[in-house]
């Protein structure tokens, strides 16, 4: 890997993790007290564990569709998106964040030893590098989100 290419990767690496240009998810979930997570404020059509869930599983998604040819991604809207406002306990809370840092952790790791401008042989034009990029948009935009839905909480600096 060349050093054009190294810098591609810390860069992307530093948008997926957050904290540059946006807060991270962690940041962002920081010091949310539990009975917030499952509350709609008005005009918002999701909460806030609902948020997480989708993040949990459209970056699920797209992981399994970078490394795996035979992956068949969730129908399109409604597994994305949990029907239930709040988790069923914390162990559930807990463990969605954990799948996310995971599959996180797991799509940096392949894209550090991948061609991420190669084209993917099972889809339709997708790189590793789109992948990356959709994943840290799709997160910011749900993480912005989320502050909404705090500062309408009136949990939010």
């Amino acid at each position: 890997m060349d050093d054009q290419h190294k810098l591609v990767i810390e860069e992307l690496k530093k948008l997926l993790l957050g904290g540059s240009a946006h807060v991270s998810l962690h940041d962002a979930l920081k010091g949310l007290p539990a009975d917030h997570q499952g509350q709609k404020p008005q005009h918002m059509p999701y909460s806030i564990w609902q948020l997480v869930e989708h993040i949990r599983i459209a970056q699920w998604d797209m992981l399994q569709f970078s490394k795996d040819a035979e992956h068949k991604s969730p129908r399109w809207p409604e597994d994305y998106w949990p029907k239930e406002s709040a988790p069923k306990d914390d162990s559930a809370w807990e463990g969605s964040l954990l799948q996310i840092d995971n599959d996180l952790d797991e799509f940096i790791e392949l894209m550090e030893h991948i061609d991420i401008y190669q084209k993917l042989q099972h889809g339709d034009g997708q790189t590793i590098l789109r992948e990356a990029l959709q994943i840290a948009d799709h997160n910011a935009y749900h993480i912005g989100e989320i502050l909404t839905i705090r500062r309408f909480l009136g949990d939010w600096k």
